[in-house]
């Protein structure tokens, strides 16, 4: 999986392998890069970093910079994703001290490492590197909307942070388990750290999304499937406007609608409430058609995180018999994941 692509997508040499920083985050969606490489890249991780008043953990050892070092990692990777992607000034002695450390700096805010100057000349001081992975690839084009050969999976949402790169990711390791040629296409910084390569998605200038996404999934054979990762959401107030881009640059064949069951409103945005999954289906439908007239939702994956096994089965059992198509959890698998799966592939 994971085929870099010429001229866009260089697989990046990230230093490995990492310990992961949190920050003094209390909110478990603005930690998703940190746990998204505790559970997809676990081999990469060697523990944590948190401040004070973090409430938000990984599970893995808390260690110190030195004590990271001494256990092998090269790197500390910023694992919060928090509004407007800052790294606040009160985070700065502790990245300091990693550099002091000898570990690199690994980020994927909107804010970069290397503009941050008393980052800068502790990097330089003690030769370290300071590399920031929501970088697009330079001279994106405007996207063209012609159609491209293969086929292609996108996971959209009814909010940002509940489940589309996890379910992307488990979408891809399903097809490739079934003989399928198949590339997981990373479009956030989480993704990319994983993938080790990839478009971040939202930091492209908006012009050239859907030339971007165009780019991420190319030309392919017409047994081959790109399973792109989603961001934000076709009715958030505030990141519509790469979740519309994607969509219409990926010419998705096959979409799956993630949802979080019981979260109430959009993440950020106090008083939004949630759009159902069927109004994202029929929206996704009515705005994807404009690249791919052959759209169609191959099913629903369900973030059911919150609940116990027996009650997140009952729930997803009725759910897929009110909606008429599979709904599952991709995290917890079984017979409804594999029937999502065949749903998409159909």
């Amino acid at each position: 999986m994971n085929a870099p692509m010429e001229h866009a997508l260089g697989a990046l040499a990230l230093p490995q392998p990492y310990v992961l920083f949190l920050g003094d985050t209390t909110i478990a969606g603005f930690a998703k890069t940190a746990l998204g490489l505790k559970d997809w890249a676990p081999e990469k991780c060697v523990g944590e970093l948190r401040l004070p008043g973090a409430t938000v953990t990984t599970g893995l050892e808390a260690l110190t910079p030195s004590e990271a070092a001494a256990r092998g990692a090269r790197a500390l990777v910023i694992g919060v994703a928090n509004q407007g992607g800052v790294i606040p000034p009160h985070w700065r002695a502790s990245l300091i001290e990693a550099l002091e450390a000898g570990l690199d700096l690994i980020a994927g805010m909107h804010m970069r490492l290397s503009d941050i100057p008393e980052l800068a000349d502790a990097a330089e001081r003690f030769g370290r590197r300071l590399i920031d992975v929501r970088v697009p690839p330079a001279r994106i084009p405007v996207g063209t909307g012609r159609k491209r050969s293969g086929k292609r999976l996108l996971t959209v949402g009814t909010d940002c942070a509940l489940g589309k790169k996890y379910t992307a990711l488990a979408l891809a390791r399903a097809l490739e388990r079934r003989g399928v040629d198949v590339d997981f296409r990373a479009t956030g910084q989480t993704g990319i750290m994983i993938a080790g390569g990839g478009i971040p998605m939202d930091a492209v200038v908006s012009d050239f999304e859907a030339g971007a996404a165009e780019l991420l999934s190319p030309d392919a054979a017409e047994d081959h499937w790109d399973v792109i990762e989603g961001q934000g959401a076709i009715t958030h107030p505030s990141y519509a406007a790469v979740s519309l881009g994607l969509l219409h640059g990926s010419q998705p064949d096959v979409f799956v609608v993630c949802h979080e069951p019981g979260r109430t409103e959009m993440l950020g945005t106090a008083g939004y409430p949630l759009t159902s999954v069927e109004r994202i289906v029929e929206l996704t439908i009515a705005l994807g058609s404009r690249t791919n007239p052959a759209i169609r939702c191959g099913g629903f994956a369900f973030n059911t995180s919150a609940l116990g096994a027996a009650e997140a089965a009952e729930l997803m059992a009725r759910e897929s018999e009110r909606l008429g198509l599979p709904v599952a959890d991709p995290i917890r698998g079984g017979s409804a994941f594999d029937a999502l799966v065949a749903s998409c592939l159909a």
